[in-house]
């Protein structure tokens, strides 16, 4: 006989109710957000499962389009005192900057001359990359924690830069156009389904054109879910203090911080 829609296949004994999942499955829903011990109907999810699996794939599509608010982050970053400037990338809007990522690593030609110097500073730049809305919530808070930390590691922090359209290495000519010794990149990570306000940092020392991806350190993760702002600006400024002793980033850079207690949200 045909089971009916969300009755999930009992076991033997007939002791779990219909569209439940096994009690050990069910109690690791308690350590994550991932879609476990959903249950099923027949071969199938129960339609409760599918239509929010449906839903959060909608919300995740609909985050890539997502774009900075500068007013709000430009209120956010005030109190801290830093110039704040901004440019975009050779990627005229949305769909060409999703098409056509070579774009989204270069600079405007107008933007580019327009950079301020910043010889031997530490420059932030904070930028839309594939999902707006993390950044939107987590930078500021992220460079409000780096702040203190990198100066007391002798770093002196240059204007912040917010990019729109941007990829990672747009920030390579941001920096060597700047004179930077040491960019972070704040970006917006590429959402999924159980999380669409996810930042990812990435540390690049020298930056300048023609760096890659092996010459950088990532941080990625920033969420009220995930790493905080407070853990996150911590990670950044030993890597940041190590990064100088050793004059370079990426895979010659080893994370070993010591291990300290986990800080609090």
């Amino acid at each position: 006989m045909t089971p009916p829609e969300d009755a999930a296949l009992a076991p033997a004994e007939g002791t779990r109710p219909a569209g439940s999942a096994p009690a050990r499955w069910a109690e690791l829903r308690r350590f994550t957000a991932a879609r476990v011990a959903l249950g099923r109907a027949g071969n199938g999810l129960p339609t409760a499962a599918h239509l929010d699996f449906q839903e959060a794939h909608a919300q995740a599509r609909d985050a890539v389009q997502s774009t900075l608010d500068h007013p709000a982050l430009g209120a956010a970053l005030a109190p801290l005192g830093l110039p704040v400037v901004r440019v975009a990338s050779q990627a005229p809007d949305r769909r060409s900057f999703l098409l056509r990522p070579d774009l989204g690593r270069r600079l405007r030609p107008e933007d580019l001359a327009g950079l301020p110097a910043a010889p031997g500073a530490f420059v932030f730049v904070v930028a839309d990359g594939l999902c707006a809305t993390g950044v939107q919530r987590q930078a500021p808070a992220v460079i409000a924690a780096a702040l203190p930390l990198l100066r007391r590691a002798g770093l002196e922090v240059g204007p912040v830069i917010l990019a729109d359209q941007a990829r990672v290495a747009l920030g390579d000519e941001i920096g060597g156009a700047m004179g930077a010794v040491m960019l972070a990149m704040l970006i917006g990570e590429r959402p999924g389904l159980t999380a669409l306000d996810s930042l990812g940092l990435y540390l690049t020392g020298n930056p300048r054109r023609g760096r890659t991806d092996a010459e950088r350190n990532c941080i990625s993760n920033i969420r009220p879910g995930g790493l905080s702002a407070a853990q996150a600006a911590e990670k950044l400024a030993w890597l940041a203090a190590a990064a100088l002793r050793l004059g370079e980033t990426g895979v010659a850079l080893k994370d070993e911080q010591p291990s300290a207690p986990p800080l609090p949200p």
